[in-house]
């Protein structure tokens, strides 16, 4: 496993390693127009193109030797949505599922929270319903702080809020 900050060259393989993994995280009965629409319109190349440049964001990719099988996003601008909680979020944690079970989620996070330059903790939110994404960042030493909402063409879907010190 070899984790090293992404490069603007990595962006559509960013894009193509999300759309995978969101959709088959979060669409288990099917694929509505509503949720096709927003991640193609949110993970595109030139989305993750932006993130890169961006200062206030900090990717870091796990590389095997065929590609990109995994990456973290922490976007140190964000403050959490629940009342008290840190500034800086670790926005996204995506390993592709075939790769599952191998470390890379646990390495990609210690990167993560090595590379944070925060002070006191970061947060995220993942989907109530994924219980798998939970237990793991529980076993990692996440404590839920609250809930908020994913809104999406007017509905909201319950996501947890997890926080870990620094």
């Amino acid at each position: 496993m070899n984790l090293r900050p992404a490069t603007p060259a990595d962006a559509s393989s960013l894009a193509a390693l999300s759309i995978e993994v969101w959709l088959g995280t979060y669409l288990r009965a099917g694929v509505s127009g509503v949720f096709a629409d927003y991640a193609l319109e949110t993970f595109t190349a030139a989305n993750l193109a932006r993130l890169i440049a961006d200062p206030d964001q900090t990717l870091i990719v796990s590389q095997n030797v065929a590609g990109i099988d995994g990456y973290i996003r922490l976007d140190r601008a964000a403050p959490c949505p629940v009342d008290g909680g840190p500034v800086g979020e670790i926005a996204t944690l995506y390993v592709q599922p075939r790769h599952h079970g191998r470390g890379i989620g646990r390495a990609l996070l210690a990167a993560g929270f090595g590379a944070a330059q925060v002070r006191d903790a970061l947060w995220l939110a993942t989907n109530a319903e994924n219980a798998p994404a939970i237990v793991f960042y529980r076993a990692q030493g996440f404590d839920q702080i609250g809930e908020t909402d994913f809104h999406l063409a007017g509905q909201g879907y319950r996501n947890v809020v997890l926080t870990k010190a620094c």
